[in-house]
């Protein structure tokens, strides 16, 4: 998995660099009425790509938080499961005491 991951972000370094390589004139962005901006085409994209992204992982960031705790709140309650299982394992496997010994 990793190789492909790592062969995958090759590929797309090499395209973007392409597609830098191929836009390198100015264009002007405007954003609202009065407010321009000049710059590289490939600069805009990155930055928008960027922004995305960002936008993105905090998108998620609530839905992975809870699943963490939910996880960690589950291995804790397997743990106690595990240990009360091995108890009543252990109690089921020690031998009955004579009637004489539990009377006294």
């Amino acid at each position: 998995m990793k190789i492909i991951s790592r062969i995958l972000s090759i590929l797309l370094f090499i395209v973007f660099f392409g597609f830098a390589l191929q836009n390198k004139s100015n264009v002007e962005l405007q954003f609202f009425p009065g407010l321009t901006m000049t710059g590289p085409l490939v600069l805009f994209l990155l930055g928008f790509f960027v922004f995305g992204a960002i936008l993105g992982v905090l998108a998620m960031a609530p839905s992975v938080f809870r699943h963490r705790r939910n996880a960690s709140k589950n291995k804790k309650a397997l743990t106690t499961m595990q240990k009360e299982q091995e108890a009543q394992r252990l109690a089921q496997t020690q031998a009955p005491q004579p009637d004489s010994i539990k009377n006294i």
